[in-house]
């Protein structure tokens, strides 16, 4: 009887950790299929990532293409504004997208020549800046929208900017002379950065160069004037500054940055919308 119950017992005992065995290999099989999932989880968000940055990576090529498409000799763009019977050319050196005074003092000198050259630096900047095909997008639609189409031409300058003021706003009229323009418009701070040059130290050094062989058009500081309700300078508004909105490629930069609404006094809303499309618009 005693033998009877023992292996009564053993078996219990058998039965009891066949059970815990089958217990433990469902919870092993559990937890594996938990990291399995979780594993199928960073699987799907790793490929989505790369399919983000292949997609990121084909519109930057799209973009690069179209830049390359810009690229224009000197010579090609000597032949074109014969061919357009342009006599005075003014040129129109940037680094930025267009706001109202760029577009405003770019008026202004197409009114004394027969064409206006938009010729945007295009090549390595400064972090912070715009990147190169912002700068080509938003050009194109204020050409396309807001110029005459018989007197615009836009090419790009492969070029990187050196931000040596008055010595590189010497260096642009040159390049530009060799495009085949006449005048070159100078405006406030031209190749400046931050402080560091006097605001028309690049209009007072053409006087040393008097033989350059292209006019320089000097504009002094555009803005807003919300009196006048008008883009002006201190030459044609009366009005306290306090009534001015001053346009600028750092405040539009900084309105973007903060996911703000730039007005339409700064840049135009067309302008704006293409800042605003663009996942990465400055220079990292």
């Amino acid at each position: 009887m005693y033998r009877n119950e023992q292996r009564e017992l053993t078996r219990r005992e058998f039965s009891l950790v066949r059970f815990s065995l089958v217990i433990v290999t469902l919870a092993a099989i559990a937890v594996a299929l938990v990291h399995i999932r979780q594993a199928e989880t960073r699987a799907h968000h790793a490929v989505h990532r790369l399919q983000m940055e292949q997609i990121h990576l084909r519109r930057r090529l799209y973009d690069q293409q179209a830049i390359l498409g810009r690229l224009t000799a000197p010579r090609e763009v000597r032949r074109l504004l014969a061919q357009r019977g342009w006599a005075r050319v003014v040129a129109f050196q940037t680094r930025n997208p267009p706001h109202r005074a760029h577009e405003y003092i770019q008026k202004c000198a197409l009114e004394i020549c027969d064409g206006l050259f938009i010729n945007p630096v295009i090549g390595k900047k400064k972090s912070g800046d715009f990147t190169d095909d912002v700068i080509l997008k938003a050009y194109q639609t204020l050409i396309d929208d807001f110029y005459p189409p018989d007197r615009v031409v836009m090419s790009i300058l492969p070029w990187q900017m050196r931000y040596a003021g008055p010595k590189e706003a010497i260096f642009h009229a040159i390049v530009r002379k060799n495009f085949g323009c006449t005048h070159h418009i100078i405006g406030r701070d031209h190749a400046g950065v931050g402080d560091y040059y006097d605001t028309y130290a690049a209009h007072r050094i053409f006087a040393d160069f008097p033989d350059l062989g292209i006019q320089p058009l000097f504009f002094e500081h555009s803005f807003y004037c919300q009196a006048c309700e008008n883009m002006a300078t201190a030459k044609t508004c009366p009005h306290d500054k306090s009534s001015w909105l001053s346009p600028s490629g750092t405040k539009i930069r900084a309105i973007i940055t903060e996911g703000v609404q730039v007005a339409p006094e700064i840049t135009r809303s067309e302008i704006a919308k293409v800042l605003a499309s663009e996942e990465r618009p400055f220079v990292e």
